[in-house]
């Protein structure tokens, strides 16, 4: 047997959707913190965590042309809410200074 013609490539794996990726805004709130608590700026970090106007209206084009795109932009876009609302309740809670 020729190992060159009898080996096969394995098949590769698609990527599984799990949405476990948006499971966890309270972990990445809780980095943003970290890196607000090291002196990096509040305004930064709010802008960071926010997607700006002009990458929404990008995405608001290419999910009116694929629904599939658009269920993945609307999880995504109320995970990083969530991430900003618990970064914000953080600060508050410390009572830190917003520089």
């Amino acid at each position: 047997m020729d190992i060159a013609t009898s080996y096969q490539a394995p098949a590769l794996a698609e990527p599984e959707e799990t949405g476990r990726e948006f499971d966890a805004p309270e972990r990445e709130a809780a980095f943003f913190y970290g890196l607000f608590m090291r002196g990096y700026s509040y305004q930064e970090l709010r802008r960071d965590i926010e997607v700006p106007p002009e990458i929404m209206k990008k995405w608001e084009l290419v999910s009116s042309r694929d629904p599939g795109f658009a269920s993945m932009t609307d999880r995504m876009l109320g995970y990083r809410r969530r991430v900003l609302a618990i970064f914000m309740a953080l600060v508050a809670h410390q009572g830190e200074s917003i520089h």
